[in-house]
């Protein structure tokens, strides 16, 4: 079945209020959020400027586009942005029980390394 869909096409706004097409129909100089990403830019604030609409599992799916030329460059982290992030990383993997760093993620549901939880000394 061809995903294309006479109903989804909608380029004035009419029908569903913003411009609207088919799976892989829109035209070009729209991008989808993730679209924006990999081309290391953002949306930068500006509104939802079309949709693609097309039939998936639970009924009607939707993505919305932004216009590429409105987007900006994606911001970077700041030194102290990136330095916050590690420390929080770094104590997700050290154990609350015997305080060492281990090479994986301390599960949350257990608040301990595997190795305290089945008592094994450390």
């Amino acid at each position: 079945m061809s995903r294309i869909r006479a109903a989804f096409h909608d380029p004035d706004g009419n029908r569903y209020g913003i411009p609207t097409y088919w799976w892989q129909g829109a035209p070009p100089g729209y991008a989808t959020r993730r679209q924006l990403r990999a081309a290391g830019l953002r949306p930068a604030g500006q509104p939802i400027a079309a949709q693609v609409l097309w039939r998936g599992v639970g009924g009607t799916r939707a993505a919305y586009l932004y216009r590429v030329d409105l987007a900006r460059p994606k911001r970077t982290a700041t030194p102290a942005q990136l330095r916050a992030v590690r420390a929080a990383l770094l104590a997700r993997r050290t154990c609350r029980i015997c305080g060492r760093v281990r090479p994986y993620y301390i599960p949350r549901s257990l608040n301990e390394c595997l190795d305290c939880f089945e008592g094994v000394p450390a």
